[in-house]
């Protein structure tokens, strides 16, 4: 099992500050969903923790060692889906490990594992039928498959998912969140996911932790104790009561409810 460290993590752009104090802890096998406001760095911190961007200050670890940039056992999955254009869904799929080129570093054992690998992550997305299309023949969701599909070639240890389903029809989100909790059951790497939709992380994740911002901070971790997932469970009582609780956290930190109020008396509401 992999732990990701995070403590004391602060974040500035020169007078601008992004983030500060964030403490996170994730495992293998966990799915942690990140929410907040638009501005509390929720997409920042995950392009740090991925190594794309710099941290301030603060602790940053996998297992003990410091992260200094990105690495294999840290893959990302963006909601652009930045797939390569010119390349089938297989070779999409396969270009992470190099096999589009076939490495010279590469025994043929090791070419072997890797495509017997892609082609179980191609039929555990449901693409087979369209591995040999190009992205721009795909719907939006089967595009995603693809980049989440590429994510997983290399076994990491911790997926990043920035708003991955934010592009996408209600029921494609609907048909991709199940993937991704059939996914969570098959592979080995923890979750960390950005999302606006508390719907939706109250559905995907163990735990919700809530950003607040200016600047970005923790400001509550909600554990989600909720049954076998499935779509109806959406409407039960207790999903909707978790989904409230959070909504309005949300908003309190943000200032949601005072400019509520602002509005309200402008137009002589009680």
């Amino acid at each position: 099992m992999s732990t990701l460290f995070v403590s004391h993590l602060s974040k500035r752009f020169d007078a601008f500050e992004a983030l500060r104090d964030i403490d996170l802890t994730l495992q293998t096998g966990e799915f942690v969903a990140l929410v907040g406001a638009s501005g509390c760095g929720k997409s920042t911190l995950l392009r740090i923790i991925g190594g794309l961007e710099t941290r301030s200050t603060g602790r940053l670890e996998v297992d003990g060692k410091p992260i200094a940039g990105p690495g294999h056992d840290r893959a990302m999955v963006f909601q652009d889906y930045s797939l390569y254009p010119w390349l089938t869904v297989a070779q999409n799929v396969r270009f992470c490990r190099g096999l589009k080129i076939y490495s010279k570093n590469q025994s043929s054992s090791e070419i072997d594992d890797s495509i017997r690998r892609s082609n179980l992550l191609i039929d555990l997305m449901g693409l087979t039928r369209v591995r040999d299309a190009r992205p721009n023949q795909l719907s939006g969701g089967m595009r995603q498959r693809v980049a989440i599909a590429r994510a997983l070639m290399a076994q990491p240890d911790f997926l990043l998912m920035d708003e991955p389903f934010g592009a996408l029809d209600t029921q494609t989100r609907e048909v991709m969140h199940d993937l991704v909790l059939h996914v969570k059951a098959t592979e080995r790497s923890a979750f960390l996911f950005v999302t606006h939709d508390v719907e939706e992380a109250v559905y995907l994740a163990d735990r919700v932790i809530v950003l607040a911002p200016n600047p970005g901070r923790v400001d509550s971790v909600w554990p989600i104790d909720l049954p076998a997932r499935h779509q109806s469970l959406k409407m039960t009582p207790e999903f909707l009561h978790i989904k409230r609780e959070i909504t309005d956290r949300i908003r309190a930190t943000s200032g949601m409810y005072s400019d509520l109020a602002a509005l309200q008396a402008l137009s002589g509401g009680a």
